[in-house]
Formats: C-alpha cells, sequence, structure tokens
C-alpha cells in the first residue's frame, strides 16, 4: 500500500527520531539522561487524580460526551481565565475543548484558512506547527527569534510582501524551545500589527503557568482588542502534569471558536467526560500544586545555569517553560554537539536545528529531571573539556 501524497508531505517526526535514538543507548545498558523529552516528569495531583476516579464510576460519564464539550470545563476554563488573567470569558460562545492543544494548533490552519494562504511561524518554534501548514495545504513564512531581541518577533522585519499575504500567526510564550517570555507591550504591538493585515493571531500558552524569578507570565488576552483578533490555547499538560490525559482548550475571537468547533464536529466527539470533570477540578481547585511545581523547575533552572557557568559554557537562564536554550560550541553544529553528548557522555539533549534554521547553535535541554541528574549531566559535559573563553 502506498501512503496518500498529503502523508508522504508530513515532515519528519523530529521528537520521534530523538526517542528512537534515546531508545537505542538504553538498550544498550546505557545510563542515559534524558534532557532532550518534553514530557513532565512529576505525578498528577492527587486531587485532579480523584476526581477522575470520581467521575469514572459515574455510568452517565461511559456515554458519549456532548460533541462540544461539558458545560462544567467550558465554564471552569472560563472562571480560570477570571481569577488568573482577569479576562472576561463567554464559556458558550468563546471556549473550544481540545484533545490537547496540538489537535488545535494543526488544525487551526484548516479551519480558518484556503489552499495557498499564508500563516506566520516563529523559527525556532515547535515542530509540529508544520503539521497544520502540510494538513491545511497552506504556505508558511517564518518570523526569526533572536536572543537579542528577547526571542521575540520583528514584524518591522517582514517584508510588505509578506505581511499584506499573511491570514494567520502563532506566537508561544512562554517559549518551547527559547524560554523567552512575552510582555504585555508586545502582545499590544501584535494585536494592531494583526488589525492593520487582518491576521487572525493563535497563542500558544502551554507553559504559562511557568515562569521565573516572580514574574507570571502573561495571556495574549490581557492584551486590548485582543479578542478581536484571535485566540489563546491552554492545556492542562503542563500547568498539572496532566500530559498523557490529552486535554485543553482555546478561548478567545468567537468566530475562531465556531470554526474550531465546527471542524471538531466532524472529527471528534469531545473527550471522556470522566477526564474532562477531572479537569474542571485541576482548573477550579486550589493552586498550590501548580506553585510547588513552578518552584521546582525554578530550582531546577538554577542547578542547571550555575553548574554551566562553573564550567565555562556561557549560557542565558531562561525567563518561562521548563527549558533552557543552551548555545553549542564552537566548531560544532547542533546535531553535531548533540550527537557527541549522547555517544560520549550518555545525555540525551535536543538539537535546535529540529526546531528551524534559526535554531541552529543551540540545544534544547529539558527541567525534567531531577537536581541530582543535571549536576551529574553537567559534570560528565565538563570531562568531555569543550568549554573555554573562546568556546563560543
Amino acid at each position: 500500500m502506498e501512503f496518500s501524497k498529503k502523508l508522504q508531505q508530513l515532515p519528519t517526526q523530529f521528537f520521534a527520531a530523538l526517542v528512537q535514538k534515546v531508545n537505542a543507548a538504553l538498550a544498550e545498558g546505557r545510563d542515559v539522561i534524558n534532557l532532550g523529552q518534553g514530557n513532565p516528569d512529576q505525578p498528577t495531583p492527587p486531587h485532579i487524580i480523584k476526581a477522575l476516579q470520581e467521575a469514572a464510576e459515574n455510568p452517565q460519564n461511559h456515554k458519549y460526551s456532548p460533541f462540544r464539550g461539558i458545560t462544567e470545563l467550558r465554564q471552569a476554563a472560563a472562571n480560570f481565565y477570571k481569577r488568573e488573567y482577569n479576562v472576561d470569558i463567554d464559556p458558550e460562545t468563546e471556549v473550544a475543548i481540545l484533545g490537547g492543544t496540538k489537535i488545535g494548533l494543526v488544525e487551526l490552519p484548516l479551519a480558518v484558512l484556503n489552499h495557498g494562504d499564508t500563516m506566520l511561524l516563529p523559527d525556532p518554534g515547535y515542530p509540529d506547527y508544520l503539521s497544520g501548514v502540510v494538513l491545511g495545504d497552506v504556505n508558511f513564512e517564518v518570523m526569526p527569534l533572536f536572543a537579542e531581541n528577547n526571542f521575540l518577533p520583528d514584524y518591522n522585519a517582514l517584508s510588505d510582501e509578506v505581511k499584506e499575504k499573511a491570514k494567520l500567526l502563532y506566537l508561544n510564550y512562554p517559549n518551547n524551545p527559547t524560554g523567552g517570555t512575552a510582555t504585555l507591550e508586545f502582545f499590544e504591538e501584535t494585536v494592531r500589527f494583526a488589525k492593520k493585515y487582518n491576521i487572525i493571531v493563535a497563542h500558544d500558552f502551554a507553559y504559562g503557568a511557568i515562569g521565573f524569578d516572580g514574574n507570571k507570565p502573561i495571556s495574549f488576552l490581557q492584551a486590548d482588542g485582543a479578542k478581536d483578533v484571535g485566540i489563546e490555547m491552554y492545556t492542562l499538560s503542563k500547568t498539572y502534569n496532566m500530559a498523557g490525559w490529552r486535554i485543553g482548550f482555546a478561548v478567545g475571537n468567537p468566530d475562531i471558536i465556531a470554526a474550531i468547533n465546527l471542524i471538531q464536529d466532524h472529527l471528534f466527539c469531545s473527550q471522556f467526560p470522566a477526564v474532562q470533570q477531572a479537569a474542571a477540578v485541576a482548573l477550579t481547585a486550589s493552586q498550590s500544586c501548580t506553585d510547588k511545581l513552578r518552584a521546582t523547575y525554578e530550582s531546577r533552572r538554577n542547578v542547571l545555569i550555575e553548574e554551566a557557568q562553573r564550567i565555562g559554557w556561557q549560557v542565558t537562564a531562561p525567563r518561562g517553560s521548563f527549558f533552557a536554550w543552551l548555545p553549542v560550541p564552537l566548531g560544532f553544529t547542533s546535531e553535531q554537539f548533540a550527537d557527541l553528548l549522547l555517544d560520549k557522555a550518555d545525555i540525551a539533549v535536543a538539537a535546535g536545528n529540529g526546531f528551524g534554521q534559526y535554531g541552529e547553535g543551540y540545544v534544547r535541554v529539558g527541567l525534567l529531571v531531577s537536581e541530582d541528574r543535571l549536576r551529574e549531566a553537567i559534570s560528565r559535559i565538563e570531562k568531555l573539556n569543550l568549554f573555554s573563553s573562546c568556546a563560543f
């Protein structure tokens, strides 16, 4: 059997290839410290698990879910945004329940763009954004993210032609992979840009709960006029360690939300109602578990950065997310350095070029192992004698 042309055009799944390399090393009995993953290492908080258990015992939840999710979860999402960001959300018209925000990000181009339309993507950025490009049969242009601009795109650097033809814009802050964060001023600039050129904005707020140094990440919807031009997608995967539960939501502009709901009417029958009820509990109960998780990631970040700087690795601390974006030494490409770390030090990192052409020269490191394992990783790297004052 031959796959369809559409499937053949899909980009290589970057993370799947990384997992294969790590699994091959593990199969050889090697003690691999996996810093390349984006999978939370902590368990889901007990009160959320208990809510799922109780909901799963209710026979009413064994039936089909309403196509557009249960009212309880849509209301919880609205309450969450009011409490956390002082943003008013109509649970009936401004919320779409998602089986994880990856689904929303991949399906959105199919819902709001036509063949040959153009979308703007951050580079470096989450690789699966490109899946939506192929499946939606659309074009894309990249917005380079540079350290000197705090990993924010410079809209003025885009050509007039690109600005005029763009129909959809993706942003992601706190950012994967760079760890950069956005300001309210930047989001306000984004709203003005989108209104001027009639562009839909989709903000991927996957790491919205993870900001460091006392700085809470900003929601795009906090910018004046944001709901006029766009939406925000929020996942429970990172905030509550619910990655395997596959639950999230989109909020914002009612027309865009309607488009998402309509395409999902034809693709899915929503999520298991018990999972939705547990998600509602996660959003509305005490957020002390999230505070504790954020502190854990910040402590790990501090250990990683201090240890890296100790061996002469000139790195900058991320401002948010659970990733660090670290430069590779002179003489190496991103992939060469990542392969060297796996082959010689049994350390897995994600090569920066897997996130786009402007990711070259970096590797992404996850803060998803214990502080002791982070110290061990840097100790192993130190023995490779790669870093000196002229290593960058």
